[in-house]
């Protein structure tokens, strides 16, 4: 049996990939063990991304091509909008980090590069690139979630951000992307390429970004 696409694609940004799903971020929030400091560092950025993904996950539904494809996207937008921003809420109150002190945070370098890059994929009107982006954003978030062993870490900032990333619907989510991503990626080979190359490198720099502020 041929080797998927995606896999492929994977298999292809490699040890990008691995060093993210087993960064050094992933092990100690798995753990329990990351630090208050850390986690919002880390959440502050990752929450400036809902507005750049909701365009992406705009232009998913405007450029698929086919009406299932479409629903399952909003429904997933909708999850977004929901249950994941709520979180985010929920874990800035408990961590002490306050509306104005998250806005007076600037932009790390791969936040707004991920940001870019969303948005260029968004604004190419082309599904393989918006499926590229997508594909890394949540499969590799998928990965790490998954290589938790044991129970879940006590504190509900860390717990709950394993589980929005490592459950039933979010499995099938990824599931349904790769497959979208293998039935036209090899149509638009070039594309595919360079959208999901570029997003797997922003994502082991924007873990790698957690600690520049020199909590070692």
């Amino acid at each position: 049996m041929s080797q998927r696409f995606t896999d492929q694609l994977r298999a292809e940004n490699q040890p990008a990939w691995d060093n993210a799903v087993g960064h050094r971020f992933v092990r100690e929030l798995l753990s329990g063990t990351v630090s208050d400091h850390t986690m919002a560092a880390y959440l502050v950025q990752d929450h400036r991304f809902l507005d750049s993904f909701l365009t992406l996950l705009g232009s998913a539904i405007a450029t698929a091509d086919t009406f299932e494809a479409r629903l399952r996207f909003g429904r997933f937008a909708g999850m977004i909008s929901s249950e994941e921003n709520t979180y985010f809420l929920r874990a800035f109150e408990a961590l002490g980090v306050s509306e104005d002190q998250r806005a007076g945070v600037p932009d790390t370098e791969p936040t707004a590069g991920f940001q870019a890059i969303m948005r260029e994929a968004a604004a190419t009107r082309n599904y393989v690139a918006v499926l590229a982006v997508l594909t890394v954003a949540e499969w590799l978030y998928y990965e790490w979630a998954r290589t938790l062993e044991g129970e879940l870490p006590t504190n509900f900032v860390h717990a709950e951000w394993i589980t929005l990333h490592d459950n039933p619907e979010f499995v099938e989510f990824v599931g349904f992307l790769r497959s979208e991503l293998d039935r036209l990626g090899p149509e638009d080979d070039a594309v595919a390429r360079d959208f999901f190359g570029r997003a797997t490198a922003l994502e082991l720099e924007f873990f790698e970004a957690v600690y520049a502020g020199g909590d070692q």
